[in-house]
């Protein structure tokens, strides 16, 4: 099973923080070829900027990519916008192309924000 993690999932596996995640999250961060959207990349990369990250989102993914063989989407823009278009639940647009790229590649989302799991139905926690 292919499974995608939202942003606060992949700044804990790589803090070590994995006592964060569920049991039923951790089976599937366990069990699943792991792939974060190109949205997560790049909020990992402003909060960097401001601050909250100490490493950049690059060296992060990298990293996590030799550890857990986790990797970035390769879904084109255009097919994961056009899914995100119509999630009108939110108007983050973090969380919008989030959730947009793994319904759109029919694929779970690991994550914790209520919200999500509310509007996704794949969302796992």
């Amino acid at each position: 099973m292919t499974a995608y993690l939202d942003t606060h999932v992949v700044i804990w596996v790589y803090e070590g923080d994995e006592q964060k995640v569920s049991l039923h999250a951790g089976r599937t961060l366990d069990t699943s070829e792991l792939l974060v959207s190109p949205a997560v990349l790049l909020e990992l990369e402003m909060l960097h900027e401001i601050g909250k990250m100490r490493i950049s989102a690059e060296r992060m993914i990298s990293t996590l990519e030799s550890q857990i063989g986790l990797h970035v989407c390769s879904m084109p823009f255009r097919d994961m916008t056009m899914a995100a278009l119509h999630e009108k639940w939110t108007r983050n647009p973090f969380d919008r192309l989030i959730v947009a790229n793994a319904k759109a590649a029919g694929a779970p989302l690991v994550t914790k924000d209520e919200r999500i799991r509310k509007h996704y139905r794949r969302a796992i926690w």
